[in-house]
Order: C-alpha cells, then structure tokens, then sequence
C-alpha cells in the first residue's frame, strides 16, 4: 500500500536549490511547445534580434540577383524561367529553389508589389530589404530546429549542444546569408537532416532528403560521391557484400521520384538542355570573380608570377597573349594563362575525383557513419580545392561536416580550428565596407572565444 500522502500548500515539502535550478530551467508553456528549453529559447531569441539589426547592413548583388527571382517566378509562367533575361542575373539555380522563390513571391507581392516587378531593376526599397532579409531569418529556423534534434538524440547532450551551437551561430551564416545576403542556413539544414538520419540509421530517408538537397542547389553535388558510396554500401548491399535488390530498388525508385517532381515539368516542355546550360555554365571560367582560396588560386597566380619574370629577364618562353590580360580582373570569365597550360573543365573533373577516390575506397571499406562524416568532409574539401569555378562560399561544405567531429579527437579539433579559422577568414572579403569591418571581426572573436575554448577543454578530458 502506498505510503504517500496529499501535502496542503501550507505545509509542503521545500524544494532544494538543485530542484530550484531544475525548474528554473523548464521552459514555459508555449517553449515546450517546440520541446526546446528557456536557454535555447533564450538564445533563438538573442539569434534573431542579432539579425534584424543586421538589416541596414551591406547588401551583395546577390541580393538583387535572389530579387529577380523572385520577379521572374512570380511574373512568368513556369515555361519561362530558364530563357529569360530580363535582368543579367538570370535564374541558375534547380527547379527546388525556383518554386521556393515562387511561394516566397506570393506574400511578396502583398507585401509590396514592385518586389515582384520584372522590370523593376536594383529596387532597394526598406519594404524588400526588410522583406527579403526576413525570409533568410525565418527559413533558417529549419536550421535551429535540426541542429536540436541532434541535440535530443545525443549520447552527450552537452557536448552535443555546444557542438550545435557553434552551427548556429557560425560566422558563415552570418556573413554569407544576413549580410551578404543568400539562404546557405535553410540549405545547410537539409543537408545536416540527411546526416542526422544517416546517424539514425535511417538510409532511406537520408538519400531522399540529399536528393531534394540536390534540387535546391547543384553545388552539393561535390558531396554526392560519399552519399552514393555510403548508401550503396550500408543500405543496399548486406554484410558480406551481397546486393539486396528490394532495398535498392526502393532507394533508386524514391532518388528517381525527387528527380522527377523537380525535373519533369521541365522534361515534359523539352526544356531540359537549357535548364542544365543555366545550371552548369561551364563559360564562366576556371575561377570565380572572387578567387576561391583553392590549388586554382595558386596556379592563377604562380602564371602571374611566371609572365612577370619572362617579361623582365626576356627568358624568350612562349606567352599567350590573351593570358596577359585574364585571371585577375575580377570579372566572371574564362580563365586563360599566359605561360601554363590551359586548364578545361575535364581536368579539373579527372583532379578531383582521383582525389576522392582514395577515401571512397576507405569509405567502401568501413561504412560506418565516422567514415561517412569523413567522406562528406573530404569530398567537400577536394573539390574546393580542385573544382571549376569554386565560390568562396563552398567552404561552408567543408566546415559544416567538419564540425560535427571536431570534439571526437584532438587530431580532429585541430584541424576544425586551423581549417574554421582559415576558412572564415577567407569569407572576410566578402563584407569589404568599413561599416562591416568591427561586426565581423567581433563577432567572430566571440564565436571562437565561445566555441575553440570550451571544445578544447572537452577534447582535454
């Protein structure tokens, strides 16, 4: 029989300062909501009042370019997408992101209908900008929400939540997406729920999730190699390497069904040669406007180097007149070199993946997700290095995967803050106004006071 016994308000039982703590902690009604507790609450909060201040800041041209797209899904039917050119910023991205600009467009034109104005060139009004800016903070609440799934479904809560953390509050996102301006925290969400069910043991889902990723934006593709091995191995092929014809069928069958919900329109138009020239506009050139910090950058500029010591010590070597006045003038464009062979497409193809396959081969070998967190880290790093026309902003593939071993080891943690450190710095130039300068630079010293040292103290242990 039970020994317990009803206690009046008057005379119950006082809580102790550990169970004060504990309550204190719980959040209130409408943050369970969310199942997220007050200091997570708290720190969302804090997160978006960040951003709205950011709203005056410095805005890139991609900020114009994500306007159009707007105006053109809005304004045009779906037929029309891929051959207009209205504005030089032409719609270049998959067919996933271009019906996520539509339904963007819809309040849009509530809102302010000159946004989605087709004509309505460079429009910069705060309506847009406020609008605009507002949908990079509220999509990346898809971002907040995955990194606390990885949280709950942590064997350490904690060191998973400072892990998470570092993510959320990454000074990529900052700098690329709330004042550069682009949507890389939704993106980059849908690739970390893909890992997270990978983690689970959920194959299926997390090749379906990759390949609406693939939808959204092609540049994942860089990953893609480590999902195929990964998945073919540990999902589609037993123990002792017999294939389960079921099993792939059914992943096959479901990676086809995204391709064709995103694609088939397209298909069925006979539009699909020009959606994949938009896609993959191989006459921008070996580099990007903004060089990459990758091998690339180190030929571009070794053949500088080289026509400048031909020139003054006349060593009578072949230069390519053409080359003299390429790769450094900072405009999208092919790339030709005065003194080194012309690199194409396919070389930098045939580079990277020969790169990559030592550590498919490894990855083949060992499917487990370590090796597969290895994998999507190693290919993002590679074709960084080696690919053609590499963005800048393309190192967040390797330090998104890369934070979430960087507490495994200290080899690990160390090459987290080398390639952090570096790889943000490289970001730098993207905010190139001085009103911009202390808000990087703060802000990053704060992220790495806040995330390097505790991380280093755990690894310690």
């Amino acid at each position: 029989m039970s020994t317990a016994r009803s206690c009046s308000p008057k005379h119950a039982p006082q809580p102790t300062i550990l169970e004060e703590v504990v309550a204190n902690e719980h959040p209130p009604r409408w943050c369970s909501v969310w199942n997220t507790t007050r200091s997570e609450f708290d720190l969302l909060l804090f997160s978006v009042a960040l951003k709205l201040l950011l709203f005056p800041s410095y805005r890139s041209t991609d900020f114009e370019v994500h306007r159009n797209w707007l105006a053109i899904t809005h304004a045009l039917p779906v037929s029309k997408w891929y051959y207009d050119t209205t504005s030089e910023w032409t719609l270049d991205y998959p067919p996933f992101f271009a019906y996520f600009e539509k339904v963007l467009s819809i309040p849009a034109a509530y809102i302010d209908p000159a946004i989605v104005d087709l004509h309505n060139l460079g429009y910069g009004s705060w309506t847009v900008v406020a609008y605009q800016r507002s949908t990079v903070i509220l999509t990346e609440l898809l971002l907040g929400a995955v990194l606390l799934r990885f949280i709950k479904r942590s064997v350490d809560p904690p060191l998973q939540r400072l892990l998470s953390g570092s993510l959320f509050f990454h000074p990529g996102f900052l700098i690329v997406d709330h004042i550069h301006f682009q949507y890389n925290g939704f993106l980059f969400a849908i690739l970390l729920w893909s890992i997270l069910m990978a983690r689970a043991g959920q194959n299926l889902y997390s090749g379906v999730l990759f390949a609406v990723l693939l939808n959204f934006k092609h540049i994942y593709m860089y990953l893609a190699p480590a999902y195929f091995v990964y998945l073919l191995r540990s999902y589609c092929m037993s123990k002792s390497g017999q294939l389960l014809t079921g099993r792939f069928a059914t992943l096959a069958s479901a990676v086809v069904l995204v391709f064709l919900i995103s694609l088939g329109p397209f298909i069925w138009m006979g539009q699909l040669p020009q959606l994949l020239s938009r896609l993959f506009p191989f006459t921008r050139g070996l580099n990007h406007a903004y060089w990459a910090p990758n091998a690339w950058a180190l030929v571009t500029a070794g053949d500088r180097i080289m026509l400048r010591l031909i020139t003054l010590f006349n060593l009578g070597i072949a230069i390519n007149e053409q080359g003299i006045a390429s790769a450094s003038r900072g405009l999208v464009g092919d790339t030709v070199f005065a003194v080194f062979p012309h690199i194409k497409p396919f070389h930098t193809f045939l580079i990277t993946a020969c790169a990559q396959m030592v550590y498919m081969i490894k990855l083949w070998r060992t499917p487990t997700y370590r090796s597969f967190l290895n994998a999507l880290t190693l290919c993002g790093f590679t074709s960084f290095m080696f690919g053609w026309h590499v963005h800048e902003k393309a190192i967040l593939l390797v330090l998104v995967p890369l934070s979430l071993l960087a507490a495994d080891n200290y080899a690990y943690f160390k090459t987290w803050m080398i390639a952090s450190t570096a790889g943000i710095f490289s970001l730098f130039p993207l905010l190139f106004t001085s009103a911009e300068m202390p808000i990087k630079i703060v802000y990053c010293l704060v992220w790495g006071a806040t995330t390097i040292y505790p991380l280093r103290k755990r690894v310690y242990e």
